[in-house]
């Protein structure tokens, strides 16, 4: 081989090798969503079970669960920067204790659309009248910040990210590291579309091809380089 030929060779190489890693990573994502899919068809086969501990919460993620408690009003949190069906909006996150516990969890009760207006939140007030709610357990997604933002202490607060440790210190509230997403059928909620994680399996897959497809076509082009280079 020819020495004007081995940087090009090398750099065909890499890109080959890179493009590869690309085709099972999108695999291995597809796995991986094909297992949370699997995971959220087991947790739900059977009755909704009530659960009467914080603790035995973390433990049930996907699950569908009841609860027992009371929200608290006076510590919600605006969850920003979302969208739903192509409108902008924003969550709201509300504390709930557990009847007879000590740590709440933060309920998602839906989505609000800002409505063209950021400089005024909709009507969040709920009772804390004891009530029993249905609620999915998810663990909260983290998401890349673009800023660092600067939380308010004046309730209800806007965040940008659902960071647990930081909502406690700003709350006071001894919370759980999961979030229940409130069940369509309990009331006092508002847009509940949920989806236990973005994007589908056939679309990992579907990248997953595009991937391999252009490394082939690469070392489709590297060999027919060689061939001329070893000709001369």
């Amino acid at each position: 081989m020819k020495s004007r030929f081995l940087i090009p060779a090398i750099l065909i190489t890499l890109t080959f090798a890179f493009l590869v890693s690309l085709g099972f990573w999108q695999l291995d994502r597809a796995e991986e969503k094909r297992s949370i899919e699997a995971s959220i068809k087991s947790a739900n086969t059977g009755v909704v079970e009530l659960i009467e501990s914080t603790d035995a919460l973390e433990d049930k993620e996907y699950y569908v669960v009841r609860i027992q408690g009371q929200y608290l009003n006076d510590k919600q949190f605006i969850y920003d920067n979302q969208i739903v069906d192509q409108a902008a909006g924003y969550y709201v996150l509300t504390p709930f204790e557990l009847k007879g516990q000590t740590k709440a969890i933060l309920v998602n009760r839906g989505f609000i659309p800002w409505n063209g207006r950021r400089d005024k939140f909709a009507d969040i007030f709920v009772d804390s009248d004891p009530r029993e709610i249905k609620v999915q357990i998810s663990k909260p997604i983290t998401r890349i910040e673009l800023k660092s933002s600067e939380l308010d202490s004046e309730f209800p607060v806007l965040v940008q990210a659902i960071d647990i440790d930081a909502l406690i210190g700003l709350s006071g509230i001894e919370l759980t590291i999961v979030v229940g997403l409130l069940d369509a059928s309990s009331a006092d909620g508002y847009v509940r579309k949920w989806e236990p994680y973005t994007g589908s399996i056939e679309k990992h897959i579907g990248y997953a091809i595009q991937w391999f497809l252009m490394a082939l076509v690469l070392a489709i082009i590297g060999i027919r380089i060689g061939l001329k280079q070893r000709k001369k």
